[in-house]
């Protein structure tokens, strides 16, 4: 049986979140939903190799999660369920590891997610941070 994460908590006391596979189209959700939890008072830092360099919600776009070079609180997956297992490596390499890695809408990998949960992370499947967050009605997250 899944464990059903506290996803209010979760949101609450994570100020820092990395967006892994930020786009900078508009009309995708991996653009509109950092643009609207930077506007909700998130730290909103991307991470995809075609935008490195590039200045996205106030935050150098970085290659890979090994150039975040800061704590994360949360890892926020927009990418294809079948590379998230690839990047399972590289998330449990980050020191200090973050708290909690949501996979958005529509993303689930049963095999990552319990391999990120056997190093002690938290992980959300299937679930979007926006709608979860306007749902709740959470305000700015706790710093």
């Amino acid at each position: 049986m899944e464990k059903v994460p506290d996803v209010r908590a979760i949101l609450e006391s994570s100020p820092t979140i990395a967006i892994l596979g930020i786009n900078d189209a508009p009309e995708k959700a991996a653009f509109y939903v950092p643009e609207y939890l930077h506007d909700a008072g998130y730290r909103v830092i991307g991470v995809n190799p075609k935008l490195a360099g590039r200045e996205m919600f106030g935050e150098r776009v970085r290659a890979t999660l090994a150039e975040l070079d800061e704590p994360i609180d949360m890892i926020d997956v927009f990418r294809r369920p079948e590379l998230i297992p690839a990047h399972v490596p590289e998330i449990l390499a980050m020191s200090p590891r973050p708290r909690t890695v949501w996979f958005q809408l529509g993303i689930r990998n049963d095999e990552a997610a319990r391999a990120l949960e056997a190093e002690g992370l938290v992980v959300v499947q299937d679930r979007c941070t926006l709608a979860e967050h306007q749902k709740l009605r959470l305000g700015a997250p706790r710093r």
